[in-house]
């Protein structure tokens, strides 16, 4: 129908330099996590472009990693700041997996489809036991109290998700949703000489 649209993650502010670290880190690895599976999508042309993708996201979750961990290293303010920037990204992370199993419209027919290969709520837990360690390892503190690991089950157990927030977000009402259509606007306006001259090279080539 010739909309765009852009992920929920994105409407949420980036405050200081351990955002660029912890994006990478929490945000692109939620990616990840998603898109991994979608490389065996039913949907050929998908599956091909998430290996590519896919690549991509590794890279830059590993950059943002390493840049945590020089942080880490410094001082008690930037420690700190890598804390801040947990805290505040962490939930925002879980969202991106989409709504629960049992309120998402689509899951049930990208599984029948085969389009995605493991539910909302599957990627989800696959994230935070990733995530776990990879915290530990960094010395932050994930934000959830209710976060312990279940031996029974072999995961861990968290918190519930603020699944009005999710919905304040994704239905425009988030921290940032007006700012970045404001951007997206402009940049569609900046560009439309360069649509203009594309369609008067093609007309050119055709004639």
């Amino acid at each position: 129908d010739g909309k765009q649209k852009y992920s929920s993650i994105f409407n949420y502010p980036t405050l200081t330099f351990a955002d660029v670290g912890v994006i990478g880190w929490l945000v692109d690895g939620a990616a990840i996590a998603n898109q991994v599976p979608l490389c065996r999508s039913s949907f050929g042309p998908y599956a091909r472009a998430m290996v590519r993708i896919c690549k991509e996201e590794s890279f830059h979750q590993r950059q943002g990693y390493e840049l945590l961990m020089h942080l880490m290293a410094g001082t008690p303010a930037q420690r700190e700041m890598v804390q801040d920037a947990t805290n505040r990204w962490w939930w925002p992370s879980l969202m991106m997996f989409g709504p629960p199993d049992a309120d998402s419209p689509n899951t049930k027919q990208s599984m029948a489809w085969r389009i995605k290969r493991h539910t909302n709520d599957e990627l989800r837990q696959r994230f935070v036991d990733m995530s776990v360690p990879q915290a530990e390892a960094l010395g932050v503190t994930l934000p959830d109290p209710a976060l312990r690991w279940d031996p029974e089950r072999g995961q861990h157990e968290f918190g519930e998700i603020d699944w009005a927030e999710f919905k304040r977000v994704v239905s425009g009402q988030g921290p940032c949703n007006a700012e970045r259509i404001v951007h997206r606007k402009a940049a569609h306006d900046k560009g439309e000489w360069v649509r203009e001259a594309a369609v008067a090279y093609a007309a050119k080539q055709a004639s």
